[in-house]
């Protein structure tokens, strides 16, 4: 019995060591991601107060923006993954020549993307099916962000890797300056100034430049060379990334799609379609920090492989979820609690506000089911087992989410009601295959690329 009481006692102390050190890189993500909830938040206020068709235009143009954000994404997951354990086995040379490599390629992606959705903006708008009303606003809105693509790109990428590099208090210091600059220059530049509905574009790209500078000088001090370019280094990044960029493509697309089904219900799309962009809005409270334990569960499980800990690496992954899913519970019953409250702050429109409501009611019941599923597979992420990940989530959306949403709300007219509950059930999906993925532990013996361009083993050593 001594001995059963003093095992239990080691296990306690080693469960309570990986929750401080999970929670070391967690709060600030939380933080960070609080951040860029408020300056989403202020997006949508600002828009409200100007029109319902310049509600539903913003939702439209910042989905698009995501898609065209795919390869960002996929880089800095893949960035993430090399290089936190680059960071923790202590190899400064491929350390320095992968943040570079990854900042030089991000930079040169954002350039491209940003030209192509600059000049195709109207030609990408054109082609969805959405309201006439919509047409104009989107296509303004979408070609003052897509300029701004150049500077997302690089704050995206360099806050990736100061995570990944045990720096991640400077990114959040960034991110609380392109918080308060954003929200202070949506309200300044929209009703201070002629630019009006535009203004809330120019704010997100004048803070985001802001932020990219903050960046450059932080990872100015890290290494030397910030632009030096490896093609080893990208092929290492790639070959764990590309599943993350797939994986984003199947989700904003699908994203894009529910808005396209919205857009052709037969009653008050419009008014749906702000809704559902203020209600994600909302919900992103909520989602939010739960993609900070996603990222934080990344920086510590990719730590603590490249220190060859992989019973460590599976049991914090375990108590990064639980104590994630706890504080989603807790917000989730915040908001629903406040629904009406908040989603009238957001519009004055007495339609948007109530179809906004109903949105929480339905849509925030599934989301300590989708917090669970989100945290493991920022796990798996970290351990490089990002085409799990893609086929997880992939399925999810374009097995489940996609095709029981055009049935329910087309085929059997339950209208956006059938959206919203189709969206719980493949949330339900995505939690079971990642939880079952997970727990067969085979993603803690992931092979990852190596930097001379060939497959490393990870060989277990428990």
């Amino acid at each position: 019995m001594f001995i059963f009481n003093i095992a239990k006692k080691l296990k306690n102390q080693r469960i309570i060591l990986l929750f401080r050190q999970s929670w070391s890189v967690s709060w600030p993500m939380t933080l960070v991601m609080l951040f860029l909830f408020f300056i989403g938040l202020s997006d949508v206020y600002v828009a409200g107060r100007i029109s319902k068709e310049v509600q539903a235009a913003y939702g439209l143009a910042t989905q698009i923006c995501f898609i065209l954000s795919i390869i960002v994404f996929a880089l800095t997951v893949g960035s993430v993954s090399l290089i936190s354990r680059l960071d923790a086995s202590g190899e400064k040379k491929d350390y320095d020549i992968t943040v570079a490599s990854s900042l030089s390629v991000s930079l040169a992606s954002g350039v491209a993307f940003a030209l192509g959705g600059f000049l195709f903006s109207r030609s990408i708008i054109n082609a969805l099916n959405v309201p006439v009303l919509l047409k104009g606003y989107a296509v303004v809105l979408l070609r003052i962000y897509s300029a701004g693509l150049i500077f997302s790109y690089f704050l995206i990428s360099s806050n990736g890797i100061l995570r990944a590099s045990g720096m991640i208090r400077k990114s959040l210091f960034t991110m609380a300056g392109v918080c308060l600059l954003n929200t202070l220059l949506n309200f300044l530049l929209a009703f201070g100034t002629p630019l009006g509905f535009r203004g809330i574009a120019v704010a997100t790209v004048v803070s985001t430049f802001v932020g990219c500078s903050m960046n450059f000088f932080f990872l100015r001090r890290k290494i030397s060379e910030l632009f030096k370019f490896s093609a080893r280094a990208l092929g290492a990044i790639a070959r764990i990334g590309w599943p993350a960029g797939l994986m984003q493509v199947l989700w904003q697309v699908g994203a894009m799609v529910l808005f396209l089904i919205l857009a052709v219900l037969p009653e008050r799309n419009i008014e749906i379609m702000a809704a559902f962009t203020n209600g994600l809005k909302i919900e992103s409270a909520i989602f939010l920090p739960a993609f900070a334990f996603n990222m934080a569960n990344a920086v510590v499980v990719g730590n603590l492989l490249g220190k060859k800990k992989e019973s460590d690496a599976f049991l914090i992954g375990i108590v990064t979820a639980v104590f994630g899913v706890s504080i989603v519970m807790i917000l989730t019953l915040l908001v629903m609690l406040n629904a009406h409250c908040i989603a009238s702050l957001l519009s004055p429109d007495a339609i948007v506000v109530n179809e906004c409501v109903r949105y929480i009611y339905i849509a925030l019941l599934s989301e300590p089911v989708m917090a669970w599923g989100v945290i493991l597979g920022g796990a798996l992420n970290g351990a490089g087992d990002t085409k799990a990940v893609m086929w997880i989530v992939g399925l999810s959306v374009w097995l489940v989410r996609l095709p029981a949403s055009y049935l329910l709300a087309i085929t059997f007219k339950m209208g956006a009601v059938g959206v919203w509950w189709a969206m719980n059930l493949s949330l339900l999906f995505q939690a079971f295959f990642m939880s079952r993925r997970y727990f067969k532990r085979a993603w803690l013996y992931q092979r990852l690329p190596s930097m001379a361009g060939h497959l490393q083993p990870v060989i277990p050593v428990e």
